[in-house]
């Protein structure tokens, strides 16, 4: 799915994923070492042709880890201990993109809108085939945790049984668009 998709089809969840993952300037990446283990790494997201982007310096080794196994995970950044901006998490595939016209399009794009200048051919680029996001936040006085995700649509509240337990899934709306 494109980012465009969630525009189109979720603009609420939209709205929310922008705030969380393109306002602050940078996300946290997970991506497979060849051993399975996980690296985590920050990257500047960008949304471009309805596209989210992510680029990597040359040969680094997240980018290397996307070409070999191009499993992906976009987490927006968490600033605070009482969850309540809430957290977003992209999962999905990472699709490399190798067209110099694109990436001169993306590096005017970056140094118009974040203020760096990339060169086309000397950094990796990748489409975020997005599989599923998922946005979680929490009421820091009930203890309630609410969660939405798409595709599928799925929206529920946790309520807070005690300082570190939740209860049941129950349904509620709140960001999803009926389907």
């Amino acid at each position: 799915m494109r980012w465009q998709d969630l525009v189109d089809r979720q603009p609420r969840l939209a709205d929310v994923a922008a705030a969380r993952l393109l306002e602050p300037g940078v996300v946290l990446v997970v991506t497979l070492r060849r051993d399975g283990s996980a690296r985590l790494s920050p990257v500047e997201p960008f949304v471009m042709e309805g596209e989210l982007w992510l680029s990597m310096m040359w040969q680094s080794w997240k980018a290397r880890d996307l070409l070999r196994d191009s499993r992906v995970l976009v987490h927006g950044i968490v600033t605070h201990r009482n969850g309540a901006e809430g957290e977003l998490k992209v999962r999905g595939t990472a699709v490399a993109d190798n067209d110099l016209a694109r990436h001169q399009r993306y590096a005017r794009g970056v140094a118009d809108a974040l203020g760096w200048e990339p060169e086309p051919g000397r950094f990796h680029l990748f489409a975020v085939d997005i599989s599923e996001l998922t946005f979680i936040r929490y009421d820091h006085a009930t203890g309630d945790q609410f969660v939405a995700s798409w595709p599928p649509p799925r929206e529920f509240v946790r309520r807070g049984t005690s300082a570190t337990s939740l209860g049941e899934p129950e349904p509620t709306t709140d960001l999803l668009a009926a389907q």
